[in-house]
């Protein structure tokens, strides 16, 4: 039995992904072992949302080569779609599989051969017009929550993205393959699903024999459905775009009795000037009406926010316009990225080009605000009851788990706290900024 290893590079999209696989290998004969345990095999899924995704994949392969210099190594996932030649170069890199491939991982593993030094490797990529099949995913047993995969690709042509070019057109899974999986996992004992995608709102994009990609569901149909879903006891929406999350799911997830109080709602600039530079489908004052729906139905709920800094045409004063307008609405953190350059994207020739010590500059504003806004959130959570689910991170004698809306916690460990949802009293924040939580009967 040959021994297989995974390294998962980027969303939680790959890692439902890298899951999946992982578990076709071994229906197939394989034996999964870590990525240090000498294994005959390294599989490495890609992502190249950033130039440093791209360096991380090539520092990866020359630790596969390190730990087992005979070992084979396959690199797959969205770099590898985006620039397979240019991996392939990479030395100690025998195959490269690209967005269509990489399902066929199981099939392709008996016809590989190792690539002779000085040789590139083989190369399995489809042109990315012809990724049209979906390909169900789920994460078990990485963590406490899973991943589920519900949908794929994405339509949207902004300025800055590769992921179009690296996924293909945005198609879905039907809801009733999402209900039964989710049911699946349910049979593992999970507690907590996370729905996972490159564009989850635009679910129900589905590619029917003979007829294409043709919308025959919507992403409220699949919230509604899911949220009968017995044994499951939170699903979290991982990411929606501002345009596709309306009142009515706002609405439903307020009432709802699965779906949690926590959204994460990119927005990537607070000017509409470079919102449309981006080429996004909104203006801030649709955002701000998100936001203000959410917090209006869901007082507590939590709100995370992606937003780019030096995006091509963000002078100073956008800048500020982000900065402030961000600093005003309720929101509970952001996840800053800081804009780089990606061949093939309209971006490229957006001017003017926002220096990089600038880019930086900004960057550092936006996580210090961010800092400012999470630790806001925690203090407006401290006195309030809420219920956590415990997860297995165990370190000096404490575990941690999240609340429904996404505010971490920490307690004294106890082994029958793993993987249960648990009433507790928010006490107060501690030094590093997590949440305590009162000794209660209802955690012994």
């Amino acid at each position: 039995m040959k021994k297989v290893a995974f390294y998962t590079l980027g969303c939680k999209l790959n890692f439902s992904e890298t899951s999946t696989l992982a578990r076709l290998m071994e229906q197939h004969g394989y034996e999964r072992v870590e990525f240090n345990q000498q294994p005959d095999i390294f599989i490495i899924n890609t992502c190249s949302v950033t130039d440093n995704a791209d360096k991380k994949c090539r520092k990866i392969v020359r630790e596969a080569q390190k730990i087992n210099p005979d070992g084979y190594v396959a690199v797959l996932g969205c770099y590898a779609q985006l620039k397979p030649q240019e991996i392939s170069e990479i030395p100690g890199v025998d195959a490269v599989l690209g967005a269509a491939e990489k399902f066929r991982l199981h099939e392709l593993m008996p016809t590989f051969e190792k690539v002779p030094t000085g040789q590139t490797a083989q190369i399995f990529n489809s042109p990315i017009e012809e990724v049209i099949d979906y390909h169900a995913s789920y994460s078990l047993n990485d963590r406490t929550r899973t991943f589920l995969k519900v949908q794929d690709g994405c339509d949207y042509p902004c300025a800055y993205c590769t992921i179009p070019l690296a996924r293909g057109k945005s198609r879905s899974d039907t809801v009733a393959n999402v209900v039964r999986a989710a049911y699946e996992i349910a049979e593992r004992g999970v507690k907590e699903i996370v729905l996972t995608g490159v564009n989850i709102g635009d679910f129900g994009l589905i590619n029917s024999t003979g007829l294409g990609i043709q919308r025959q569901e919507t992403f409220f149909d699949l919230v509604q459905a899911l949220d009968e879903v017995d044994g499951i006891e939170r699903f979290r929406i991982s990411s929606i775009e501002p345009n596709l999350l309306t009142d009515e799911i706002i609405a439903f997830v307020a009432q709802s009795k699965r779906f949690v109080p926590h959204f994460h709602v990119p927005l990537q600039s607070g000017s509409n000037r470079v919102l449309g530079l981006m080429r996004r489908r909104y203006k801030r004052e649709l955002y701000t009406d998100r936001v203000q729906k959410i917090k209006e139905l869901m007082p507590h709920a939590c709100i995370g926010v992606d937003v780019i800094v030096g995006h091509p045409g963000e002078t100073e004063e956008a800048f500020k316009e982000t900065y402030l307008f961000l600093n005003e609405l309720p929101v509970s953190y952001l996840h800053v990225f800081t804009y780089s350059e990606r061949p093939n994207t309209t971006a490229l020739s957006i001017k003017p080009v926002v220096p990089g010590h600038v880019r930086a500059d900004r960057s550092k504003m936006l996580h210090i605000l961010s800092d400012k806004k999470r630790r806001a959130f925690y203090d407006s959570q401290v006195g309030r009851d809420a219920t956590v689910l415990f997860e297995e991170d165990i370190a000096d004698g404490l575990m941690q788990g999240f609340t429904e809306n996404y505010v971490r916690v920490v307690a004294k460990y106890d082994p029958l706290l793993i993987n249960e949802t648990l009433p507790v009293h928010l006490t107060a924040v501690n030094a590093v900024g997590l949440m305590e939580v009162a000794e209660a009967v209802d955690m012994l």
